[in-house]
C-alpha cells in the first residue's frame, strides 16, 4: 500500500511537471543501495530543472521555512512528526534566493505526520517540522512554480 501511494504521488508530480513544459529525458534509475545511502545522510536523490527528489531525514525539529517558488510534495516513509503549515514565520529572513527561514510559525494548522501520510505544501506556504519523534524518513518532491510555467 505504501509503495502504491508513493507511486501515485510521483505520478501526480510528473504529470504536473509535464504540464510545466518538462522536456523528454532518459529514464532515471537509482538502485536501492544508493537510495538507502541517501536516506542515511538525508540528501537529494535527483535535481533537474523541472523537479527535485530528496531523500530526507530528520531527527529533530527544523526551522520554519517558506519556498517562494517551490511546491513541496511530502510522503512519509518512517517515523512521526508534528508539522505546522500556514500562519506566519517568526523572525523570518531570506537565507537563499526565494527561500525564507525563521525560528517558528505563529498560527497555522498543526498536523501529526506518520508513515504513509502525504502532504502537498504549495509554493509560498510557511511550513515547519516543529517536533520529530525518533528518526523521520520522507521523500520530498519539489516542483518549481507549483508546476506552472
Amino acid at each position: 500500500m505504501r509503495a502504491r501511494m508513493f507511486t501515485l504521488a510521483l505520478g501526480l508530480v510528473f504529470a504536473v511537471a509535464g504540464r510545466a513544459g518538462a522536456q523528454t529525458r532518459d529514464v532515471t534509475y537509482i538502485d536501492a543501495v544508493k537510495t538507502t545511502a541517501a536516506f542515511a545522510r538525508g540528501v537529494p536523490l535527483l535535481e533537474v530543472e523541472d523537479y527535485k527528489v530528496h531523500a530526507s531525514r530528520r531527527t529533530a525539529a527544523g526551522m520554519a521555512e517558506v519556498h517562494e517558488r517551490d511546491t513541496d510534495i511530502i510522503y512519509v516513509l518512517e517515523g512521526t512528526a508534528t508539522f505546522v503549515t500556514g500562519g506566519r514565520v517568526v523572525d523570518g529572513k531570506m537565507t537563499a534566493l526565494e527561500e525564507i527561514r525563521g525560528v517558528s510559525i505563529d498560527g497555522g494548522q498543526t498536523l501529526r505526520l506518520s508513515r504513509g501520510d502525504f502532504v502537498v505544501v504549495p509554493a509560498g506556504t510557511p511550513h515547519w517540522f516543529k517536533e520529530v519523534g525518533g528518526t523521520l524518513l520522507y521523500y520530498v518532491v519539489k516542483v518549481p512554480n507549483g508546476g506552472r510555467p
